[in-house]
């Protein structure tokens, strides 16, 4: 995506410089930053710094493409990532109460039944000679159940949200050619419209929000961005975590024994296998980034899966250590007032998971490991097989 650099990756122990002027694949200049200090900087300073460009596509689609979504009556006003406006603390605050830490507390119980009901059906699997997919089989659609549950999301089939929210992801930030941005567009679009239908009619978080007075713009681009960011990079997080964990033989006995925590293990993995990669801000005024003169409008591009190997946070920046100081430093999850509102939600999802299959993952051998394809900020990860 970005000449000399490639930000879906964590750098390959190659030194970065703290700053960096960089080039995307339609020519378009920004300042790409992978220091952790400047990183936490940037997503802290909303007046220096804000949200506008979060959502915007970073291949700029042709006409055909817009007037698709266009027919679909596809609108993503201000709402939650890129919202800068005095509209954002309410519609936060309103997303914050329904993945309220205490109502994802309530929901472990049943998430947990779940993922051993499918961990037996892996491994019955497994012991016939017959190689699993965790990716499809586990992690793609837990989180989806678990949103569904806590905000009454639409009566819509999971194959069908799953389809829409990995398109959503390759429109807006992947590197296209016309024809590939039409087929999105168009499969985009057409979701919208079974979510612009049910902000007009829905319960639960859709209600609440039209009840605070929001339009029905706003009402469509909070589902959707829950839609994206709410399950698709919680699956994303699992799938990577599963396949990381099945290279650290010592951190699963310790899973097993009890001498490694979980949430260790979460957090560890969270810096080093974060599933949104970077981030985006626009300079709003004229100012400086690490010595760097940073112009107002200049694109910044915030490196996170970088910032977490900081050496400056962490002693071993590269190995998976649970529980090292500085693990829980990552930032993963943002900072600042857009810093994300459903943390804990992925961090229960995360820790049941781990829990539920530390004893099977220590069982297996990868057959084929995930394949990300190249997106600025996403690593979407496809199907994951093991075998005993």
């Amino acid at each position: 995506m970005v000449a000399g650099a490639r930000p879906g990756a964590d750098g390959g122990g190659q030194r970065w410089p703290d700053v960096a002027r960089v080039t995307d694949h339609v020519g378009v200049a920004h300042l790409l930053v992978t220091r952790h200090a400047l990183v936490r900087e940037v997503l802290t300073d909303p007046i220096r710094y804000r949200p506008d460009n979060a959502l915007d596509a970073v291949t700029p689609m042709p006409v055909a493409a817009l007037r698709t979504l266009a027919a679909h009556r596809f609108r993503l006003p201000p709402t939650l990532a890129n919202n800068s406006g005095v509209s954002h603390p309410e519609i936060r605050a309103l997303v914050a109460e329904a993945l309220h830490p205490t109502r994802v507390a309530a929901q472990r119980d049943w998430l947990a039944a779940l993922v051993r009901r499918r961990v037996a059906a892996l491994d019955a699997t497994l012991d016939t000679g017959v190689p699993v997919d965790l990716h499809a089989g586990l992690a793609a659609d837990l989180p989806l159940l678990v949103l569904a549950r806590l905000v009454e999301l639409p009566d819509a089939p999971v194959a069908a949200v799953k389809d829409f929210a990995r398109a959503a992801l390759e429109l807006f930030w992947a590197p296209l050619d016309a024809d590939r941005q039409q087929t999105l567009a168009t499969e985009v679009g057409r979701f919208h419209l079974v979510l612009r239908e049910f902000a007009a009619t829905g319960g639960g978080l859709a209600g609440r929000l039209r009840a605070a007075g929001h339009p029905p713009d706003v009402v469509v681009g909070a589902l959707f961005f829950l839609l994206v960011a709410g399950q698709e990079t919680t699956s994303q997080f699992l799938t990577l975590l599963l396949h990381r964990l099945t290279g650290e033989p010592a951190v699963l006995a310790g899973l097993r024994d009890g001498s490694v925590a979980v949430a260790d293990v979460v957090e560890e993995g969270l810096r080093l296998e974060p599933p949104i990669v970077t981030w985006r801000r626009v300079a709003a005024v004229d100012t400086t980034l690490g010595g760097t003169a940073v112009p107002a409008g200049t694109s910044i591009v915030l490196w996170l899966a970088r910032a977490g190997r900081d050496p400056a946070i962490v002693p071993a920046p590269d190995e998976f250590r649970p529980g090292q100081p500085g693990s829980r430093r990552h930032l993963a999850f943002g900072a600042g007032p857009h810093r994300c509102v459903g943390d804990q939600l992925a961090r229960m999802e995360a820790a049941t998971v781990v829990a539920e299959t530390a004893e099977l993952l220590a069982g297996v051998r990868v057959a084929r490991a995930p394949w990300c394809p190249d997106n600025l900020t996403f690593r979407m990860p496809d199907t994951f097989l093991v075998h005993r």
